[in-house]
């Protein structure tokens, strides 16, 4: 995995995840816009994930901690291209305006997705939070597609 970090205020605090996977793009895409398989690696709480893949489309799951702490989080689809890039709008309590993720897909060989995560948030403090909790989704991702468990 390859991390890269932008400071700049003006323009908000911003990080980029890139992983290469074992798996196509659309292998990649079914895991993360299908319920059941989002849950499994997601560290979603079970029956707590709904995603209408759409522009405009409405998300949310529960998120569960290692510790066991839960929390919801909600938002919108604001872009979708099948198997090439997913943006999530995440909704934030107290602001008006969604921020934004970016989810792009480029296929590396029949076998060979590189998944690129980047997200430009308000503060520091936020962003690192936000990059860890990408990171840990990340590593679920990649070992649910390594186990053999895609449709």
């Amino acid at each position: 995995m390859t991390t890269d970090q932008t400071s700049t205020p003006a323009d908000g605090f911003s990080y980029t995840l890139t992983r290469t996977l074992d798996a196509s793009p659309a292998q990649v895409w079914q895991a993360w816009t299908t319920p059941d398989q989002y849950a499994q690696w997601a560290h979603a709480v079970p029956g707590s994930v709904e995603l209408d893949v759409r522009p405009g489309g409405a998300w949310k799951a529960t998120m569960q901690t290692p510790d066991g702490a839960e929390f919801p989080l909600t938002g919108t689809y604001q872009q979708v291209a099948e198997h090439h890039r997913l943006v999530l709008g995440m909704d934030i309590p107290g602001r008006p305006d969604p921020t934004l993720m970016t989810m792009e897909l480029t296929e590396q060989g029949p076998r060979n997705t590189v998944l690129t995560l980047s997200q430009t948030c308000e503060t520091e403090e936020e962003r690192d939070m936000a990059e860890q909790g990408s990171g840990m989704l990340l590593d679920g991702l990649e070992g649910f597609l390594g186990d053999g468990a895609r449709g």
